[in-house]
Order: C-alpha cells, then sequence, then structure tokens
C-alpha cells in the first residue's frame, strides 16, 4: 500500500506539473500571437490610410499626394522588415541558416560598426567607444556577417535606451586561450530585474510605447540570441534600472596571430 501511495502521489505531482507547464505554453502563445498581430497591425493601418485617403480624391493634391506615398512607403518597410526578421529567426529556430565561418579582426569589425551608427549616436550626442582606446587587433572566427549583426542590434539598443550625451564603451577581452568575450555596456536607464528573463523572446519589449516609437520588430534581441547560439557560444547580460545595461557574448578565437 506505501509503494502504492508513492506511486500514486509521484503520478499525481508529473500530472500537476504537465498542467502547469502546458498552461505556460499555452498563456505564451497567446502573448506571442497577440504581440505579432499588434506588430503587423500598425504598418498595416497606416498604409492602408494613407492609400484610402488618396484613393478617396486626396491624390489631386501634388504635394499631399507625394507626402503621403512616402509614408505608405515607410509603413510598407517596415512590414518587409518584421517579415524578413521573422524568415530568419525561423531558419535560425530550425538550423536551416548555414553560417559561412571566416576569420576576421573583430577590432576593425566593430570600429566599422561604429562609423555606420557614428550619426544615430549623434542624435543623442551619445559617445561610442572602445573600452581600451589603444586595442589591438584580435582575429575570431565566426560568420563575420551575422555578428556584425549582432553587434550592430546591440549597440542600436544601447544608443536607444542610453542617456542623452551617455556613452557606450565595447570591450574585446581575451578570455581564454579559444575564447574572446565581446562586452557592449551602456550608462543608460537600466533594466527592472523582472524583465531581464524574458528579454530575448520574440516581440518582448520593456517599454512598448517608447521602443514602437523608435522603431524596430522586436526580433533583434531574439535574433541575437539565435545568432550566438548557433555559433555554440553564450550570451549574458546584466543590468541595473537606473544605472545602465551590459551585453556580453563569447566568440571563438581564430588560429591567426596577432600582429605586433
Amino acid at each position: 500500500m506505501e509503494t502504492l501511495t508513492r506511486e500514486v502521489k509521484k503520478f499525481a505531482t508529473d500530472k500537476k506539473l504537465e498542467i502547469e507547464m502546458l498552461q505556460v505554453r499555452e498563456e505564451y502563445r497567446r502573448e506571442f500571437l497577440g504581440n505579432i498581430s499588434h506588430e503587423l497591425k500598425t504598418p498595416l493601418f497606416t498604409v492602408q490610410g494613407y492609400i484610402s485617403t488618396l484613393l478617396d480624391g486626396a491624390m489631386e493634391d501634388k504635394a499631399i499626394r507625394k507626402k503621403y506615398l512616402k509614408r505608405a512607403d515607410k509603413g510598407v518597410e517596415r512590414l518587409i522588415y518584421i517579415v524578413e526578421d521573422l524568415d530568419m529567426i525561423t531558419k535560425l529556430e530550425s538550423g536551416d541558416l548555414n553560417l559561412e565561418i571566416t576569420e576576421f579582426d573583430i577590432v576593425e569589425l566593430i570600429r566599422n560598426i561604429f562609423d555606420l551608427l557614428e550619426m544615430k549616436a549623434d542624435k543623442k550626442k551619445i559617445t561610442l567607444a572602445f573600452e581600451n582606446e589603444y586595442i589591438r587587433p584580435n582575429f575570431v572566427k565566426a560568420d563575420k556577417d551575422r555578428i556584425q549583426q549582432v553587434i550592430e542590434n546591440l549597440i542600436v539598443n544601447s544608443i536607444k535606451y542610453g542617456k542623452k550625451e551617455g556613452t557606450t564603451e565595447v570591450a574585446v577581452v581575451n578570455l581564454t586561450k579559444e575564447k574572446v568575450l565581446v562586452r557592449i555596456s551602456d550608462d543608460g536607464e537600466g533594466i527592472e530585474k523582472q524583465n531581464i528573463p524574458r528579454l530575448f523572446e520574440r516581440f518582448y519589449r520593456v517599454n512598448k510605447s517608447g521602443s514602437r516609437s523608435e522603431g524596430g520588430s522586436g526580433l533583434g534581441l531574439a535574433i541575437v540570441k539565435h545568432i550566438i547560439e548557433a555559433h555554440k557560444e553564450k550570451i549574458y547580460v546584466e543590468s541595473e534600472f537606473g544605472i545602465g545595461s551590459e551585453f556580453s557574448f563569447t566568440i571563438e578565437k581564430a588560429n591567426k596571430k596577432i600582429e605586433s
């Protein structure tokens, strides 16, 4: 009887855990569908609104026609951006996205990203800099385009949530003989502790209204995580609300010797 009682209790506990897991998955599914619906609906309604206005007679005014077509075009661009990101994350999750592994200097890559994002940072008077001013070349082995996408996304986020006249610093650290750690830190608004575990979920936004006004598909950090995991590497986040955030990830060192 004792054995039977234990087995019944274990069966009941296992079933309870299974039901709770199914409830969590169902809640996640509903939230995901609601989020993707919202993300697609906003630009769709924008495009529809401008085109309907033009069809209702505003097309005759050349100035309004040009302005509204430009705005509708931006809405279409946003839709394409969301669909392309969804396509990429689906391929990453299913393992269908092939990585083109090469050896490259990650320091040079970061300098190029700084140049690309300089104007974006200047709008908020944010300084983009290396933690160590005299940083040397550091060769790694990875998919260069995908790693650029990761670093670019993390720096764009640091600008988006950074404080005006603040700083975004990037460090490249020799972690072990085989690994390099890339660290992107800022002195921005930071992230509340309860939001950190969900940061890499698709469409999850810490500040829903604010971040939507800044643009983006809501898939950036999810893509970042999948790219890093596709390289069999790790990504980390530390943040203190009101102080700033730090994202870091590991990457494999190349066999190439660093020139002195």
